[in-house]
């Protein structure tokens, strides 16, 4: 028997067992059919059935039997049969084998491909059984479960030596004592391990901190911190240690911050890891920024360009010289905004040169230097023996100070095209910041052709709900942003039907899934692209403040992040709550 349930069957079956009507069916059928969306998530969506009806009616149509999870412990060596990525993205978990048979517990009848990996991988017999998303994401969380049973056995079988070793670190032990101790097969398997964990998971950092009696171990997941276990003290001086090691920093120095950087390749992933190492009063702080190498297919529409904005900034990435400037806070992205522009503009007939604070990504054929303030080579330096290296275009990482914003002026200039970042909240806001860096109005205008201004939100899982807003919140909203332009701009992007009350306008919300825990799944930018116009340049030669300028150039079409990210709202994006969570910031 295929395991496969035709519409029609389902329906059938539905009306036989008279857990929804005739009428309903029908009506979710002509939806299911509009939106390409399946009959049984129609119903379940408009809570015409309890999912683990669905679900159960599915098992007793396809003769297979079904299970819940929910107060099931599994275990670990069989749940790691299926690696977490997958287990994760297909909503599959492996819960019980008998000799050459598994068990699996799925969701999807229909996803017939993970099952024939899943029997490839594992040269096992595979046996599905249906559950409920709620079942999948209890089953999940005991991967978790099973990394901290794995160090709690690491932990426990060497606890001895780990009170030794941090005796020794904090006795200011020899470089050779903490070597070996860096070297200890337990320590190596727990810095192993976090590293791992990390890159499945898909966080942006790891933040390792010391307490009095216990060492905290937090993810940066869709920019978001979040516990990911406590290890006892006694692992502290080893961790460091083994972090410092690898990153070919001073093992015996405990007074100076440190940074570094070391890689991990295997046949699944290849991850850049920065590290920062800082003095705290309970030790050593680490933070390491994972940075995945040979990522490809980055594009400016992915980054969440689009319409007047995406035709600005391709418009003037193609001008000779000039500079193109993107501000926002730290971690909004700016950097990854420039390289995708680099690699637009990376062909052969131009010579591209980059000076950093660190060198983030590794691109081919662009000529990437970083800065070293402690042996005097800063922006200013390297920018100046970069425009001796004939380059046609220049990537500087950051103005920081009145010199470099000088240097990279001069160099718009004289004949090159010139990038770099600015920590300003606004696009407008980077002007005046310019001004402020004593750099004349006369050159601001003879250089800067656009600037970005930009935030990170996190996007919503394909499974979400919607809603429109209350009075309340479009209150809340007004006194935010021009509804009116806000309207006029969904009109034209064809996401509501001219006239379309407010509160009629559908904003998605998030929904916890096995998949999602919290709704979300990773990260989209919201933009501001401000070119400067004729009429902005006479505002700048007056000195005029940002909200001036701002106001000038929405009056030239510019959309900003906020308006941009309340039409990513509707259109399912993101939700309304997240973009004023990082607009307000």
């Amino acid at each position: 028997m295929p395991f496969h349930i035709e519409p029609g069957q389902l329906k059938a079956f539905l009306l036989d067992s008279e857990l929804v009507s005739k009428v309903d069916i029908e009506t979710a059928e002509k939806e299911a059919s509009k939106s390409d969306q399946r009959l049984g998530d129609i119903l379940i969506s408009k809570g015409l059935i309890k999912e683990d009806e669905l679900i159960r009616l599915q098992a007793y149509i396809l003769g297979v039997p079904f299970i819940n999870l929910e107060k099931e412990k599994i275990n670990p060596d069989t749940l790691r049969i299926i690696p977490e990525p997958i287990a994760r993205r297909h909503n599959i978990v492996a819960f019980k084998k008998t000799g050459k048979d598994l068990e699996v517990a799925m969701l999807d009848p229909d996803d017939l491909s993970t099952i024939d990996f899943i029997k490839k991988q594992s040269d096992l017999h595979i046996l599905p059984r249906l559950t409920t998303a709620a079942s999948v994401k209890h089953a999940l969380q005991q991967y978790q479960k099973s990394l901290e049973a794995e160090f709690g056995e690491i932990i426990k079988e060497k606890s001895s030596q780990f009170t030794t070793s941090a005796e020794k670190a904090e006795a200011g032990a020899e470089e050779e004592d903490l070597k070996k101790i860096a070297e200890d097969l337990p320590i190596v398997k727990i810095v192993e391990t976090l590293l791992h964990h990390a890159i499945l998971q898909k966080a942006s950092d790891i933040h390792i901190e010391p307490l009095e009696k216990e060492v905290i171990v937090r993810y940066r997941l869709d920019g978001i911190l979040r516990e990911a276990m406590v290890l006892p003290r006694t692992v502290a001086a080893g961790i460091v240690a083994r972090i410092k090691v690898l990153s070919s920093l001073k093992l015996d120095e405990h007074r100076l911050p440190q940074d570094g950087r070391f890689k991990a390749e295997t046949d699944d992933y290849k991850v850049s890891f920065r590290v920062s190492i800082l003095p705290v009063t309970e030790g050593e702080k680490i933070v390491i920024r994972l940075l995945p190498e040979g990522t490809k297919g980055f594009s400016l529409e992915k980054l969440g360009f689009h319409g007047k904005s995406l035709e600005d900034i391709h418009q003037n990435i193609q001008r000779p010289t000039g500079m193109i400037l993107a501000t926002g806070p730290t971690g909004s992205g700016k950097t990854t905004t420039l390289y995708t522009v680099m690699d637009i503009l990376n062909t052969p007939d131009v010579n591209i040169s980059t000076i950093e604070d660190p060198v983030e990504y590794r691109m081919p054929r662009i000529n990437q230097s970083q800065v070293k303030p402690d042996i005097g080579y800063t922006f200013a330096n390297g920018l100046r023996s970069l425009l001796r290296q004939d380059p046609d275009i220049i990537m500087v990482g950051e103005i920081r100070d009145t010199e470099t914003a000088s240097l990279a002026v001069n160099a718009a200039l004289t004949g090159h095209l010139v990038f770099s970042t600015l920590h300003t909240n606004s696009a407008s806001g980077a002007l005046p910041r310019l001004l402020d860096m004593q750099i004349e109005p006369f050159l601001i205008t003879s250089t800067v052709n656009v600037i970005i201004g930009q935030r990170l939100v996190r996007t919503l899982c394909k499974e979400n709900t919607s809603q429109p807003l209350s009075k309340n919140d479009l209150g809340t909203l007004e006194k935010e942003v021009n509804l009116d332009r806000v309207h006029t701009l969904l009109e034209e992007e064809h996401l509501i039907k001219k006239g379309t009350p407010w509160k009629d306008i559908p904003f998605h919300q998030p929904k916890e899934s096995a998949e999602c825990a919290d709704g979300y799944r990773g990260r989209i930018g919201i933009h501001e692209v401000l070119t400067v116009s004729q009429t902005i340049k006479q505002l700048i030669m007056q000195h005029a403040t940002a909200d001036d300028i701002e106001k000038q150039a929405k009056s030239e079409g510019m959309v900003t992040m906020l308006e941009d990210g309340i039409v990513k709202a509707v259109q399912g994006i993101t939700t309304i709550e997240e973009v004023l969570r990082v607009t307000r910031e």
